[in-house]
């Protein structure tokens, strides 16, 4: 019988030696010019396409927002600052398990390793003393909610709502398909 048997101690060190010498076979034949290999891209623009985020919040909603992977989180802040009820209060996003806080907005979503997507939770980051009733209340705008004036909503500067615009009628015909509810 040739060979080893497994679990025996020299068989780690039998395969260290057959890879090494595997190893400079492959070198040898790459500065010969009889292989060639390639490269692939370093870069997460060429890997991935799109970062998923789900932003989950305390009333079960859920919204998902695409973004390259080269933009920052503070562009998901800004998202959401344009889509939540209460954008005058100060809240903070986190993940888990464990939670953890995210602090960094600077960064991009792929040294973040939010990659190819990532689940983040909504908190308003209010006192504990602090009555909380708007914290408790709906934490998307009522437009998002109803699905209706989306496209011109998220383009819009934050500010106050024209006095122009039609009174709100929520009528959800069918949900789009990054509206989690």
């Amino acid at each position: 019988m040739i060979g080893l048997r497994q679990g025996d101690p020299l068989s780690p060190f039998l395969f260290i030696i057959a890879m090494e010498g595997l190893n400079d076979m492959l070198k040898a034949a790459q500065t010969n010019d009889w292989i060639r290999g390639f490269k692939v891209s370093s870069k997460a623009e060429d890997i991935t396409l799109a970062a998923v985020i789900r932003v989950r919040f305390p009333d079960n909603y859920t919204l998902e927002a695409t973004f390259h992977p080269s933009e920052t989180i503070q562009s998901l802040l800004d998202l959401l600052m344009k889509v939540i009820a209460h954008p005058e209060l100060p809240f903070y996003l986190y993940t888990t398990p464990p939670k953890k806080q995210i602090k960094d907005v600077s960064q991009d979503f792929y040294s973040a390793g939010f990659i190819p997507g990532a689940i983040v939770y909504f908190s308003y980051d209010l006192p504990k003393g602090d009555d909380g009733a708007a914290a408790s209340g709906p934490y998307l705008q009522e437009e998002v909610m109803c699905l209706q004036g989306l496209d011109s909503m998220i383009e819009m500067e934050p500010g106050e709502p024209s006095r122009d615009d039609p009174p709100l009628q929520c009528q959800i015909r069918s949900l789009p398909k990054w509206l989690k509810l």
